[in-house]
């Protein structure tokens, strides 16, 4: 809680910061309209973020069809809910749900607003693709996420680049429409998705960051040896990736070349084995 007080009152002063500069250079909107131009930009894209965030596990439960193990039925259920009781104690977090998912492809997740009211669940593919030390790694890695703070983080992210696309496409179009509605349109809306673009490759590359902390976090709870076998295992996986809205949320997801690795939300699992293998050998 304080972590998320300490950067939402640093990117508060961030926008009065930008408010001051923008007044400067467009002196022609005012100082009040400068004002008010990125006060609103900062609420709208603060709110659109925050209502994801606060809607992503139940979100996550519908997309995916995740069962809760409300009371364990079974060997496996027990083992789960203990392993990930054992790792959020570890990892000095609440008790996160725990669930399973029906999927082939052997993946995992973890979401939630707060540390300790989060959801991690695994997929019925990871359980039966991986030994048990695997599958503890990769839980490791999910209740790593949420120690981390990585799914508040991500919205706060989300949002401050969501202000800077707002101002930045309404100044671009006062710029182009001043004497012209045609040129405010074009201005504005154009703005919005080349600035859009800019700001979605600045999320996926700190998408990328989290992961290989999540890895290391994952390695300390259950092995370096596990962690990286799991990641090994990923490799071979040549399953569908996990529905879009889903997808960044998983253990690992497709990485493709060029422009296309600078939009997926995770790194190369080739680069996540070598930092850890790095690491244990550091």
């Amino acid at each position: 809680m304080l972590r998320m007080a300490l950067f939402f009152g640093t990117n508060l002063l961030v926008v009065f910061v930008l408010s001051g500069i923008l007044n400067i250079f467009f002196p022609g909107l005012g100082r009040s309209g400068i004002a008010s131009m990125v006060i609103m930009s900062f609420a709208i894209g603060m709110v659109g973020s925050f209502i994801s965030l606060a809607m992503s596990k139940s979100t996550a439960k519908r997309a995916m069809g995740v069962q809760i193990i409300e009371t364990p039925s079974n060997d496996t259920e027990r083992w789960l809910v203990e392993t990930v009781a054992r790792q959020a104690e570890a990892a000095g977090i609440g008790m996160p749900e725990v669930g399973i998912f029906n999927e082939p492809s052997p993946n995992a997740f973890a979401t939630g607003m707060k540390k300790n009211d989060a959801l991690v669940a695994v997929s019925t593919g990871l359980l039966n693709s991986m030994n048990k030390d695997e599958v503890e790694a990769v839980l490791g890695h999910e209740v790593a996420h949420v120690a981390n703070g990585d799914m508040i983080t991500m919205a706060l992210i989300q949002g401050v680049v969501n202000t800077f696309v707002l101002v930045a496409a309404r100044l671009l179009a006062s710029v182009l429409g001043r004497n012209n509605r045609m040129g405010y349109m074009m201005g504005y809306y154009g703005g919005q998705m080349v600035f859009g673009f800019l700001a979605t490759l600045l999320v996926k590359w700190f998408s990328r960051r989290r992961e290989f902390r999540a890895d290391v976090g994952g390695a300390e709870l259950a092995g370096s040896g596990a962690m990286i076998g799991a990641l090994e295992k990923l490799k071979g996986d040549s399953s569908p990736e996990m529905p879009e809205q889903m997808a960044a949320f998983g253990i690992s997801g497709k990485f493709g070349t060029g422009l296309k690795a600078l939009m997926s939300t995770h790194p190369q699992l080739d680069d996540r084995i070598q930092a850890l293998r790095e690491a244990q050998s550091a």
